[in-house]
C-alpha cells in the first residue's frame, strides 16, 4: 500500500516508519523519511566528496573518462535502485547503502588499503568496511549534537554486513574476517548491537550485488579503453564471448567504441535481470513476512543464479590477470604503496607533522592512539592530497604517471 506518496514496498522490505532508530534520538524530518535522510547525510559528507579523487583502478590523472571511486559509487547506486525497485524493496535505503559502501577506502584503491593494512599489522590492521563505519559514527564532524552522521540502525547494519554475517552460529568470525573482526566494528557493536551473526536486510544484499555488477562492467570498459586487453582476448570468457557474438550478429561492422559500449550495457542488463529472477525465486521459496525473516534466513535472498555466479567469477579472474596485475598497472600500484608506507612511517614517528586537528592531544610516537590516528588521516586522503603531502615531507616522490609499454595507446 502506498503511504504519503511513497513508492510501493513489498511486506519484506525495510520500512523507514519501523526503523530501529538512531543511536542519538532526533526529531523527525517534516519532508523526508529516515532512510532518505540517511542518504542525504551521506551525499553531503566530506568523505563522499573525497571519492571524486580516489582511485578505482587507474590513478586520478590517467584520463578523464576512467572511473574514480565516486563514479563507481554512482553506478552502484543506479543499479541498486533498479534492483530494489524491481523487488519491491526500499529504494532510498538501497541507495544510501550503495552511496556509503566505499567511504572507507584509502587513496590509491586497494593498493592503498593493502599498504595501510600492512603498516597497521601490529595495531589491529586496516579494513575499509570498518573504516566506513568509523567515518559515519565518529570521524565526520558536521553536527553540533554528535560526531559522525548518526545514521539509522538499518543503514549501519547494511554497511557492516552487506557481504554477509560476520559471525557464524557458533559465534566465531566468518571466512571474510578469519583473522578477527576489526575492533572498530566490535566496539560499535558493543554500543549499538548490529546482530553480527545474521544476514543484512534485503536492501544491503542488493547493494552488494550492484557493487559486483558495476565492477564487472566498468572495469571491462576501462580495461578495453586503456588497451590493457582487446575484445578478441575476451573469447576465453564464455559469457562475454556470447555477448560479443550477439552484438556482432546484430550490428556487423560496428565500430570498436560502440561495441565496447554495447558489451558494457549488456553485461549490466544480463546480471540485473538474473539477480531479479533469482531473487524472486528465493523470495518465493522463503515467503518472508518481513525484513526480519530475511535477516534470519539461512542464506541470502538476493543472489546471482549459479550460471551467472560462474560468469561473475570468470570475469573477475580475467580482470585480475589481465588488468589488476598488468605490468603497467602494477608499476603504478607499487609506487602508490611506497607513498602510503612512507607517510605512515614518518607521521607515526612525528605525529606533529599532521594538521593541528589530527595531531591534537597526541603526546608523541609512543602514544597508543597515534597509529590509528595516522591511519585515519591517511585513509581520508585523496590521491592528490597524498601525493602533495609526500612532496611536502620528502625530498623525492614517486612518479605515478602511466608507464607506457610497446603497442599501447596512451590512456
Amino acid at each position: 500500500m502506498r503511504r504519503n506518496g511513497e513508492r510501493w514496498r513489498a511486506p519484506y522490505a525495510s520500512d523507514p516508519a519501523e526503523t530501529r532508530g538512531r543511536l542519538i534520538a532526533e526529531p523527525d524530518s517534516p519532508t523526508r523519511n529516515d532512510f532518505q535522510r540517511d542518504r542525504d547525510r551521506i551525499v553531503h559528507s566530506a568523505a563522499f566528496r573525497r571519492l571524486k579523487h580516489k582511485t578505482q583502478v587507474f590513478v586520478h590523472h590517467e584520463g578523464d573518462h576512467y572511473r574514480t571511486r565516486l563514479t563507481h559509487t554512482l553506478e552502484v547506486s543506479q543499479i541498486a535502485r533498479a534492483l530494489a525497485r524491481a523487488l519491491g524493496l526500499d529504494e532510498d535505503l538501497a541507495e544510501a547503502l550503495a552511496l556509503a559502501h566505499d567511504l572507507g577506502h584509502t587513496p590509491f584503491g586497494h593498493t592503498g588499503e593493502d599498504a595501510l593494512h600492512a603498516c597497521m599489522a601490529a595495531h589491529g590492521g586496516f579494513d575499509h568496511n570498518a573504516q566506513a563505519l568509523r567515518l559515519v559514527t565518529r570521524l565526520e564532524r558536521r553536527y553540533a549534537a554528535f560526531d559522525g552522521l548518526n545514521l539509522t540502525w538499518e543503514t549501519l547494519e547494511g554497511l557492516v554486513k552487506h557481504n554477509g554475517p560476520l559471525l557464524d552460529p557458533a559465534g566465531l568470525p566468518t571466512r571474510h574476517y578469519a583473522d578477527g573482526i576489526p575492533v572498530a566494528i566490535l566496539d560499535y557493536d558493543a554500543l549499538n548491537p548490529l546482530d553480527l551473526a545474521s544476514h543484512a536486510g534485503p536492501e544491503a544484499q542488493v547493494a552488494a550485488l550492484a557493487d559486483d555488477i558495476a565492477y564487472d562492467a566498468h572495469d571491462l570498459d576501462d580495461g578495453l579503453r586503456a588497451d590493457l586487453f582487446d575484445l578478441d582476448d575476451l573469447a576465453g570468457v564464455p559469457f562475454l564471448a556470447g555477448l560479443l557474438a550477439e552484438i556482432r550478429g546484430l550490428h556487423p561492422g560496428l565500430d570498436r567504441s560502440r561495441v565496447v559500449h554495447e558489451l558494457t550495457r549488456r553485461v549490466i542488463t544480463r546480471f540485473v535481470e538474473d539477480v531479479i529472477a533469482e531473487s524472486q525465486r528465493r523470495l518465493g521459496a522463503l515467503a518472508p513476512a518481513d525484513a526480519a525473516a530475511i535477516r534470519a534466513a539461512p542464506a541470502p535472498v538476493a543472489a546471482f543464479s549459479p550460471a551467472l555466479a560462474a560468469a561473475d567469477r570468470d570475469i573477475k579472474t580475467f580482470l585480475f590477470a589481465r588488468m589488476y596485475r598488468h605490468p603497467a598497472v602494477q608499476a603504478v600500484r607499487d609506487k602508490a604503496a611506497e607513498i602510503v608506507r612512507d607517510l605512515f612511517a614518518l607521521l607515526s614517528r612525528d605525529p606533529g607533522l599532521m594538521p593541528d586537528e589530527w595531531a591534537a592531544g597526541l603526546t608523541g610516537p609512543d602514544d597508543p592512539r597515534t597509529p590509528r590516528r595516522v591511519a585515519d588521516f591517511i585513509a581520508g586522503m585523496t590521491d592528490n592530497y597524498a601525493v602533495s603531502q609526500h612532496r611536502r615531507l620528502f625530498p623525492t616522490t614517486p612518479d605515478l604517471h602511466w608507464v607506457m609499454w610497446p603497442g599501447a595507446a596512451r590512456p
